[in-house]
This record gives C-alpha cells, sequence and structure tokens, in this order.
C-alpha cells in the first residue's frame, strides 16, 4: 500500500518542519511539501493533489476558517486535518462545517495526529478525544452561547487588566492562541468593546475575589 501523502501548513516554522519531520518518520505517511501559509500552500495542493493537509487553524493571528473550502476547491480529493492550539469546543465544529475532516491538538501526542490523518485519508472524519469529551457534556445540556472554563479564565484575566502575552502565561497558551480565544468570546456574547466585556465581567461574578 502507498504511503499517505500530506502537505504540511503553519506559519510557525519550528512547528512545520516538526511536524513534518514527524509525519516522515510514520511508516505509512510521507510528507511532500509544506508552506508558511495557505496562499503558499495552495498551488502546492493544486499541484501536487496530497491525500491530506495538516493545517494550522490560526496564522497571523487570525482564524483561518476560510482556507478550508479554498483548499478543498484546490483538490477535492483532499482531505484536511486541522492541528490546533484552540480546544473550544466552538473552533473544531466550525472546522468539520467548513469541511475539514479531523481536528487534533498541538498539545497531543504524536499517535493521535496519526491517527487523525490514518483515518482522514481513509475518508473518515476523526475529533481529539479532549475536544470530544467537551462535546459530550456540551450536548448533555450545555451551552454554545456559555463560555467554558478556559474562556472565563481569559475573560476574568483581560478584564483585570493583564496584557495578551499575560494572559497567555497564566493560562499556557501562546499569545495568538489567546487574541483567537478573545475574538471568539465576543462573538459568542455579542460584544463590541472592552467596556462591554467587563459590564459581562462583572455581571457574572467574575471578578469576585473568589474568582480571582
Amino acid at each position: 500500500m502507498s504511503a499517505i501523502r500530506a502537505v504540511v501548513i503553519d506559519d510557525f516554522g519550528v512547528v512545520r518542519v516538526g511536524v513534518r519531520m514527524l509525519l516522515d518518520a510514520h511508516s505509512g505517511i510521507e510528507a511532500v511539501a509544506e508552506a508558511e501559509g495557505v496562499e503558499d500552500g495552495l498551488p502546492q495542493v493544486r499541484t501536487l493533489k496530497p491525500d491530506v493537509v495538516v493545517l494550522d487553524l490560526v496564522m497571523q493571528g487570525r482564524i483561518s476558517l476560510e482556507s478550508i473550502p479554498a483548499l478543498l476547491e484546490a483538490s477535492p480529493d483532499t482531505s484536511v486535518v486541522v492541528l490546533s492550539t484552540l480546544d473550544d469546543v466552538h473552533y473544531a465544529r466550525a472546522a468539520f462545517n467548513a469541511g475539514a475532516s479531523a481536528y487534533v491538538l498541538k498539545e497531543g501526542s504524536p499517535d493521535k495526529l496519526f491517527e487523525a490523518v490514518v483515518e482522514a485519508a481513509a475518508g473518515g472524519r476523526y475529533l481529539d478525544p479532549a475536544v470530544g469529551a467537551r462535546l459530550a457534556l456540551e450536548e448533555d445540556g450545555g451551552s454554545d452561547a456559555v463560555l467554558g472554563e478556559r474562556e472565563r479564565d481569559v475573560v476574568r484575566l483581560i478584564c483585570l487588566g493583564h496584557t495578551t502575552v499575560e494572559v497567555a502565561a497564566q493560562v499556557g497558551r501562546s499569545p495568538r492562541t489567546i487574541e483567537a480565544y478573545r475574538a471568539r468570546i465576543m462573538e459568542k456574547l455579542g460584544l463590541e468593546t472592552k467596556a462591554d466585556l467587563v459590564q459581562y465581567a462583572l455581571a457574572e461574578g467574575l471578578l469576585d475575589q473568589s474568582a480571582a
């Protein structure tokens, strides 16, 4: 059986090269190309017609959901595996709705990435178990309009005046991931300004001493 051919798209060079080396180390996967962004990756995907594209969801500080249908248009038989730092159920659902076949967290083990690539190449779907567990809890009675625990932590720290870098350090995520969280939180709550966010935090008791 021929190896699964993959293209890796990630704007962080060290991560991109690391993922490519990781895939090449698997006997059934071959990374045939890499790109630092979708604009550079589209021509490669269109020409190489890989089985799978491993795509970073957040690049240049923004969530690139629209890149998924663009990649599928360039090569309809290619499956998209999203490799992301965002562990919120909303992002996984949005990625699948945009056409992704798999959603894997960067903090997970290499085995999860391998499973996702193999499953996607076979025409299946794969959701990181950590996100799947949250999805199950949400479907048991949660609401997409309600913030998750990490989102609440981000709101509280932002409203207490911490910078993006400080928030990132406290919650164990990168600054660009925090920016993505903030954008999603504002969208989810229908807010426009930081003042609106502070009012929400006060109303929810997120700034109480017990929440600090």
